[in-house]
């Protein structure tokens, strides 16, 4: 049993040694600075969005000890994800795992470096869901939530498993009171994104919206007490376009309940761009159906 124990003991200190070099310090944000992931050795970091407050006076702290600085490539607030680059050499870009073969259960280790030096907090995977919409409206391909301690400073850092393998970026963005995983497919996309065009894109109606409580009536028709009323449409939009005018009550898009502006922006995904699609509004107390082709906020 102590053989064992030991054994794990070496495997862990060894995951953190080798996969410590490829996590950075980020100091962009009033308080305290967070971590980063060098995605590519050619200088690209990958880190969380939140802890980006600033686009001028961004340093990043190197494995090696040293402090270069760093330009802002584009974020995406959606998904908590932001891209930074520095001009280094010597980076050791961290290898990307899968989802595919995780459990509830499995062991897991959080990196970070807040300081001059790794930190690491062995834990384990607490859940495990499928395609999850975060509160501010991104779409992550999984629901993974590790039972690690976020000490101040570990946001944006990784979380590998015990093959040394990148499973997600670590967020405390995401959620109130919980740190959530941003899973390395997402993390590959938005970032191949952002190098691209400068910004992920995002499906855009030209609507501003307000929650509302429907009519029952209609309420009972289409069992759904709130909708989303139009308080404006921005000329030339998808919204305008499709006839959607000011005093509308958008109830749902595409099927999906719309019961408050969060929402909306949730159901409008780069999957949404360029598609159309229906929506159900209330207009003088009926219901209709309109088709929408969805614009791009990019």
């Amino acid at each position: 049993m102590a053989n064992l124990a030991q054994e794990l003991s070496e495997s862990l200190a060894g995951i953190v040694e080798k996969n410590g070099n490829g996590i950075v310090r980020v100091e962009a944000r009033n308080g305290p600075p967070a971590s980063g992931v060098v995605f590519s050795a050619d200088g690209v970091i990958v880190t969380t969005s939140h802890a980006v407050e600033c686009e001028d006076g961004i340093e990043v702290g190197l494995p090696d000890g040293s402090t270069v600085s760093a330009t802002l490539t584009g974020h995406d607030q959606a998904t908590d994800l932001a891209v930074l680059k520095v001009n280094a050499s010597g980076l050791s870009a961290l290898e990307w795992g899968e989802l595919d073969r995780l459990k509830v259960g499995h062991l897991v280790v959080a990196l970070a470096r807040p300081g001059r030096t790794t930190r690491a907090a062995l834990g384990i995977v607490g859940a495990l869901g499928p395609e999850w919409r975060a509160p501010t409206g991104g779409k992550l391909d999984r629901y993974l939530q590790a039972d690690v301690q976020m000490h101040p400073g570990y946001s944006g850092g990784a979380l590998v498993d015990l093959n040394g393998k990148v499973l997600g970026l670590q967020s405390a963005g995401l959620m109130r009171r919980h740190s959530v995983a941003i899973p390395g497919s997402n993390v590959r996309r938005v970032v191949k994104s952002i190098l691209e065009h400068g910004t992920v894109k995002r499906g855009f109606l030209g609507v501003g919206v307000y929650p509302v409580p429907l009519p029952e009536p209609l309420a009972k028709q289409v069992n759904q007490s709130h909708g989303a009323l139009v308080l404006s449409v921005q000329p030339g939009s998808a919204a305008d376009k499709a006839g959607l005018v000011q005093g509308d009550v958008l109830i749902s898009l595409d099927g999906n309940a719309v019961g408050h502006p969060g929402e909306l922006a949730a159901l409008l995904d780069e999957e949404k761009v360029g598609r159309e699609i229906t929506a159900k509004v209330g207009r003088a107390g009926q219901l209709q159906e309109l088709k929408i082709t969805v614009g791009s906020r990019a």
